[in-house]
């Protein structure tokens, strides 16, 4: 038990504070207070919504689809089709980013390169399907097609500025 409160003393201070807040927001009838408090309630639901459904994919993907398949295609040699395999998957998902980071994890696990990792989460992040109808609907189609093509060539760059300053030395955090 003490392992637990000394690895992570940190996250549980904060929730620790986080309590008080909501106490004393209860007793003090503080406006603001209560809407942090239903942000939280409504982003923790749709988090715990979509969790199960991701996990259930990525089980999937880990199962069926072998190491060699990642490698070859966006690993370490893929070059510009590596690139434009993780950017079409990219597109292809929806949900929030905290669904990619999984993803993610599981594309290094099997053997992607952290050029490809980094230009995947960067993808997700910008040029989403289902968040490009919205946009294209609110901003047009000009506005969308400038802002993807200003933004694709900076994550790129960023990404192969990572695999340079990482390089073999990346390491994901992988305990839990």
């Amino acid at each position: 038990m003490k392992k637990f409160f000394a690895k992570n003393r940190n996250d549980l201070i904060f929730i620790a504070i986080f309590v008080i807040f909501a106490i004393i927001t209860y007793f003090s009838n503080f406006s603001f207070g209560f809407k942090v408090i239903n942000n939280l309630k409504t982003s923790f639901i749709e988090m715990i919504s979509y969790m199960p459904l991701i996990f259930i994919l990525l089980g999937l993907f880990e199962a069926w689809v072998p190491r060699e398949i990642i490698e070859k295609h966006i690993g370490k040699q893929s070059g510009a089709m590596g690139i434009f395999w993780v950017i079409l998957l990219a597109m292809l998902q929806m949900g929030p980013l905290y669904s990619a980071f999984p993803v993610a994890y599981l594309l290094w696990r099997k053997g992607a390169s952290v050029r490809n990792i980094f230009v995947y989460l960067g993808a997700f992040t910008t040029i989403k399907i289902p968040m490009l109808t919205f946009e294209i609907g609110y901003l047009g189609l000009k506005f969308s097609l400038l802002r993807t093509f200003f933004a694709l060539p900076v994550f790129i760059v960023i990404a192969i500025i990572m695999e340079k300053i990482f390089g073999k030395e990346f390491k994901m955090n992988n305990t839990v």
